[in-house]
């Protein structure tokens, strides 16, 4: 399998609500205007102490493919990697990600203090320690303006700063708006930026200057204004004050026809992103002085007291405020368009694509419409159930079709291990967003795949969620199909089952306990296509005994059993697992403990045993003796269909699968011992049952008989024929 090089990495904590997000923004759609591929590496800062969602910007690029996210633990490899914010590195992360890299280079967006304390926000020497213990010693330290370059030499001389700042960038074309001239006959004064209040001057009486208290000019605040308001006690007649994010930047500099930013003057303000966003959108901006080694001779400077002489003078002067406006622009558009971001990269041996450029390493490749292809989608939850089935499906399928695995869990490091092309999409939890955004969210990034990849069939192993529908519905020239397993519990999932009809057919997998099935499924089969039970791998496919029990860690002359009790709640399951661990071991058994090939908490320790992280666990089956499982589909379908003498112990937490049905079913046939309540007597009765070597080969003997066969080929070639139907020319 080739490895995927993606062609620029950016660190940071994409929660930042402010200038950082934004910034990283404007160059993810620069890179990716440029044929460039963009993963975003995701680390929580320790100063952003109250849990948000990541920036709106984050997501939308998110959403429509432009930026990739890294999924935790996985290796990510790129051409060049950017790190930007260094507060995220005053403390030690709670996971360091695994990045490769050609080059690094440490974007310093924020000065390290100000000038009451040249080391308020972060320690320059410590942070580099840090970074590069993390990330080696090669890094290119740049600063993003000559204010931070100052601040950081007066608080460590030493620091070894690149020769030129990794300046803000921003596509002028995309914010310009020609304008004859001011809005109106008032002059409207106006600003925007987050809330923070040494944003605004110190004084009552400069801030006043500033954002007049007059009936001459109206004063329009997106962000903060509120914090003005109480420094001043009242909220002047004249003034609008707009929540932050409410409104957004482009459209808000619309209503303004000067930009006037002024601060409490202890502040280093790095760049002043805001500055450069109302001149490209063809505001006048005014500023004080500190900020010309930046904007040069685009902005007009001044103090608090000279702001409204000045903005009365151009008022009056269309010709010199259109002039002025578009000094600006070409200022802007020069120095920070999308084009230096372009040389700065190729400087750094990042260039895009050419003729004749092999982009296979960097990017999936995208086939001609429509290619005989299958994207399947998976909605993980907390296990790897959904995704398994797909995958099982998905190894079968004909070499020539195309297979593209997206899922929401962090199974996409496990299927990409595995072989497969994988796209990860972000969870609602990783993401925090609202149910509505998240909703969004997940139908423009479905929409982009489907475009991306553009399958003949879309496989989906999920209820069919409003996001999965309007993707569906948006969609109409794909075949899509609803793998849908059966064993839901009894009066649930009726909502889902009406929306089976959004999609073009039904695959249910078989499942070995059918006739204690009292789901909604059972009296939905009209027109769904069964096959038999769904595993992962074929009964030839597993280790053999000496070689499992090598992979496991095992003592080859002691029994051996091993417990998975499922993905659910850690706290939940660690007592009855330290029970039965307890029972197993003095009966004379090893005991392994099987952990989630995504699990991100580890299990809790339990005396004697040991852990395994092994995907699939299945190919070691026959390494041993016993298995203590929950009754999930894919465990239970295995352990029967492979023989194996198994324990089931229900989950009862489950919202739609039956276990305890299932588990009960297998008892009755013979092939199994239930354990419905792990905190009950029975367990000690039915483990010291399970021990016995008569009772286990009994438990092999009734599996042979009755276990089930695997339905994954017959899946696999039943979607291809639905490929072959949908791919035009064959």
């Amino acid at each position: 399998m080739t490895e995927h090089v993606h062609d620029v990495a950016i660190l940071s904590d994409f929660r930042y609500p402010g200038g950082t997000s934004a910034s990283i923004a404007a160059e993810v759609r620069a890179q990716a205007r440029a044929g460039l591929s963009t993963v975003l590496v995701q680390v929580r800062s320790p100063h952003l102490k109250r849990d948000r969602p990541f920036h709106p910007l984050i997501v939308e690029l998110l959403r429509d493919g432009s930026a990739h996210l890294a999924v935790e633990g996985e290796v990510t490899r790129a051409k060049l990697f950017v790190l930007r914010q260094p507060r995220i590195f005053t403390a030690d992360p709670a996971s360091v990600p695994r990045v490769v890299a050609e080059r690094t280079v440490m974007v310093l967006n924020q000065a390290p203090g100000d000038a009451a304390d040249p080391a308020r926000y972060y320690d320059f020497a410590e942070v580099r320690t840090r970074i590069e213990g993390f990330f080696g010693t090669g890094i290119e330290w740049s600063p993003i303006s000559p204010q931070v370059r100052t601040e950081v030499l007066r608080s460590a001389p030493d620091a070894p700063l690149a020769g030129t700042d990794w300046h803000e960038i921003i596509d002028v074309a995309e914010w310009w708006e020609e304008r004859p001239g001011p809005l109106g006959a008032v002059p409207v004064i106006g600003r925007h930026g987050r809330p923070d209040p040494v944003k605004w001057p110190r004084t009552t009486e400069e801030l006043l200057q500033a954002y007049p208290d007059d009936p001459a000019v109206e004063v329009r605040v997106l962000g903060g204004g509120e914090l003005a308001v109480e420094r001043l006690g009242r909220t002047p007649a004249g003034w609008d004050v707009v929540e932050f994010g409410s409104v957004p930047p482009r459209e808000f500099l619309g209503t303004i026809d000067f930009f006037v930013y002024f601060h409490d003057p202890d502040l280093v303000e790095a760049f002043g992103r805001t500055i450069m966003e109302a001149m490209a959108a063809g505001v006048p901006v005014l500023i004080g002085e500190h900020f010309r080694p930046i904007f040069g001779d685009a902005a007009l400077y001044t103090t608090p007291a000279g702001v409204l002489p000045l903005v009365r003078e151009l008022h009056a002067d269309p010709a010199r405020y259109r002039e002025v406006a578009r000094r600006a622009r070409d200022f802007v558009e020069t120095r920070f368009g999308y084009a230096s971001h372009e040389a700065r990269l190729a400087e750094r041996g990042v260039r895009p694509p050419g003729p004749g450029t092999d982009v296979e390493v960097h990017r999936p490749a995208v086939p001609s419409r429509r290619s005989r292809g299958v994207l399947m989608v998976s909605d993980n939850g907390v296990g790897l159930g959904h995704l398994s089935r797909l995958m099982a499906i998905g190894r079968r399928l004909p070499e020539d079709t195309r297979t593209v695995i997206a899922t929401q869990s962090h199974g996409a490091s496990v299927a990409h291990r595995e072989g497969f092309l994988t796209e990860y999409i972000p969870s609602r939890s990783v993401l925090r967003l609202p149910r509505q955004r998240w909703t969004d969210m997940l139908t423009s990034r479905i929409e982009h795949l489907v475009d991306l990849h553009e399958p003949a069939v879309v496989a989906v192993d999920s209820v069919p969620h409003d996001g999965i529908v309007a993707a569906v519905r948006s969609r109409p020239d794909v075949t899509w199909v609803w793998v849908r397993r059966p064993m839901w519990r009894r009066d649930t999932g009726a909502e889902w089952i009406e929306r089976g009809g959004y999609f073009d057919a039904i695959l249910e997998p078989g499942e070995f306990a059918a006739a204690a099935d009292e789901g909604p499924t059972v009296t939905d089969r009209a027109g769904v296509h069964t096959v038999d039970p769904i595993t992962y791998l074929d009964a030839e496919e597993l280790a053999e005994p000496a070689t499992a029990r090598t992979a496991l860690g095992l003592d080859p002359g002691r029994p051996a059993a091993l417990l998975q009790l499922g993905a659910g709640n850690i706290n939940d399951i660690a007592s009855p697992v330290a029970r039965i661990a307890g029972h197993l071991r003095r009966a004379g058994f090893q005991v392994v403990l099987a952990e989630s090939a995504i699990a991100t908490e580890p299990m809790p320790p339990v005396p004697g045993a040991h852990l395994v992280k092994l995907y699939p666990i299945s190919r070691y089956l026959r390494g041993l003796d016993l298995v203590i499982s929950a009754s999930g589909y894919n465990s239970f379908h295995e352990l029967l269909a492979f023989g194996v003498p198994a324990v089931f112990v229900p989950n009862r937490q489950t919202s739609l699968d039956d276990q305890v049905s299932r588990a009960r079913f297998a008892a009755a046939a013979g092939a199994a011992l239930i354990v419905e309540d792990p905190e009950s007597e029975d367990l000690d009765r039915v483990l010291a049952e399970a021990v016995r070597d008569d009772v286990r080969e009994r438990l092999r003997r009734r599996c042979a008989e009755v276990g089930p066969g695997n339905g994954a080929a017959a899946a696999a070639r039943w979607l291809s024929e639905l490929a072959d139907r949908r791919t035009p020319g064959v």
